[in-house]
């Protein structure tokens, strides 16, 4: 990806992570913030018990209004997630997400071989439809007052737990095995993140499961255009998602990162929003 692109991304990313922990007291008081913004959810992967979040998770908030013990249908948060994903898709994962942010990091890390694929990885990246229908939706119907991915699975909330615990160190004895477990899945993702690109978001994230069917429909989408299309395979190489853009642009795995539009030397590639679209856009394979 060109450097200087990269880090326009990484501060756009930075940005987002800081406005979505925008309470930076939280931090030294070990308090989370409980006013009215808290109600609204923001479009990524950020727990609400993070001492810095201003909002609330989606994930967590949907796994609430699941297991709650009066069933309530969760209109608000799931008009929300429909809201993001019908304009931005999965353009969410690339630039608004703050676990999103952190994993690009780690992958910053020098190592002496980084994987891009591997035998079974497109099988593999089925499993967060899996965690999305059943640790979110399923089990929190069917256990009330349980919100199972959560409590067992989320690296986020496991960070967010770390950092509570740093400020407020009282909270260190409350850690038990199930705080023991999450910290293995957190170190699990923080050690394949050096290695491979966007782990939990290929493999495990429910965020990006419920977002990527809105990739052939949002607003905001990625184009080619065939003309200038020159067959050159650049976009595939540097896309870090193994995606073929010059041939399924708005593929499921695409996260929008951009790193494909500035690779095209012959410009073929651009990001396209439906009320500025041309009309002439070639048809995805």
């Amino acid at each position: 990806m060109d450097k200087k692109y990269s880090r326009l991304r990484l501060a756009v990313q930075g940005a987002a992570a800081l406005l979505q922990n925008a309470n930076f007291k939280g931090f030294f008081t070990g308090k989370i913030y409980e006013g009215d913004l808290k109600s609204v959810c923001v479009p990524g992967l950020n727990c609400y018990s993070c001492p810095g979040a201003v909002g609330a998770c989606p994930i967590g908030s949907l796994q609430n209004a699941l297991s709650a013990n009066k069933f309530r249908f969760p209109y608000y948060v799931l008009g929300l997630l429909i809201f993001f994903g019908a304009v931005l898709g999965r353009l969410v994962c690339g630039f608004l997400c703050p676990f999103g942010l952190l994993q690009d990091l780690l992958h910053k890390i020098p190592f002496p071989k980084k994987i891009k694929t591997f035998k079974g990885d497109k099988l593999l990246r089925k499993l967060k439809y899996a965690v999305l229908i059943v640790l979110v939706i399923v089990l929190p119907l069917c256990v009330k007052l349980t919100p199972f991915f959560c409590k067992y699975l989320c690296p986020s909330g496991t960070v967010s737990g770390v950092l509570l615990a740093l400020s407020d160190t009282s909270l260190f004895r409350l850690f038990g095995s199930r705080f023991m477990w999450k910290a293995c899945v957190l170190g699990i993702v923080v050690l394949a993140s050096v290695v491979i690109y966007r782990p939990f978001c290929k493999y495990l994230c429910p965020l990006g499961a419920f977002y990527a069917p809105f990739n052939k429909v949002s607003a905001v989408k990625l184009a080619v255009d065939a003309d200038k299309c020159v067959g050159c395979g650049k976009c595939e190489t540097v896309c870090p998602m193994n995606v073929d853009p010059s041939k399924t642009p708005n593929h499921t795995e695409c996260i929008r990162c951009g790193g494909c539009i500035h690779a095209c030397p012959a410009q073929a590639l651009r990001y396209e929003v439906f009320c500025c679209a041309k009309r002439s856009r070639p048809a995805e394979k």
